[in-house]
């Protein structure tokens, strides 16, 4: 029994719409490919853990600190402490006064009234500084540019912030707040020789010496 034979026509139509339908899938498929492989690029954190969540936070909490008004009993039972809280360091006399540069043209009628009973206080004034900070850094862009070192690009989100809050013997003196409310970065690096430009680097230094 023979089969019947499509006519020209009908047969090129029917070969044009497998290879839209290949094209199609083909595309598709890539499509995918390049979705799924931007998820395997890297990410990394940095971050000091507190109790804090943001920068808010943490200004509201070291704000409602007064001079000369609380102890230091006060914000241990808050938890602000160097024993308990990774954020904080123990600041020494000596350190305080290198942070303050003394000896320097400084005078005590130009100084803080809490800073210039911390100085005259000498080792009786000690100090906790305060250094926070959540930056996540995530790498985007085009995975096998990424992967093949022709196009790096990471965008870096988060916050910082610090303080410094001194003491004469265990009562607060003197507060200072600073810091990056919001972080918003982005950093791109392109080698035009991609896994070569070491290479390239190393090259060029060669033929300027």
């Amino acid at each position: 029994m023979k089969h019947a034979k499509l006519p020209d026509r009908r047969r090129w139509s029917a070969w044009r719409l497998v290879r839209i339908g290949l094209t199609c899938g083909s595309v598709a498929s890539i499509s995918v490919v390049l979705t799924g492989c931007q998820g395997l690029l890297p990410r990394t954190s940095s971050e000091v853990r507190d109790s804090w969540a943001d920068f808010g936070q943490a200004h509201d909490a070291i704000e409602r600190i007064v001079p000369y008004d609380t102890e230091r009993a006060e914000l241990a039972a808050k938890g602000l402490e160097p024993g308990k809280n990774p954020a904080i360091t123990l600041l020494s006399f000596a350190d305080v006064s290198q942070r303050f540069a003394l000896g320097s043209a400084l005078t005590p009628e130009s100084l803080d009234r809490g800073l210039s009973d911390c100085f005259a206080a000498g080792k009786r004034c000690t100090g906790y500084s305060v250094s926070v900070h959540q930056v996540k850094r995530r790498r985007v862009g085009n995975f096998w540019l990424d992967a093949f070192n022709f196009v790096r690009i990471t965008d870096s989100t988060g916050w910082t912030f610090n303080a410094l809050v001194l003491f004469v013997d265990d009562q607060v003196v003197y507060t200072l707040m600073g810091g990056q409310p919001r972080i918003s970065e982005r950093d791109q690096v392109r080698n035009p020789l991609g896994p070569l430009q070491s290479w390239g680097d190393v090259l060029a230094k060669r033929s300027l010496n």
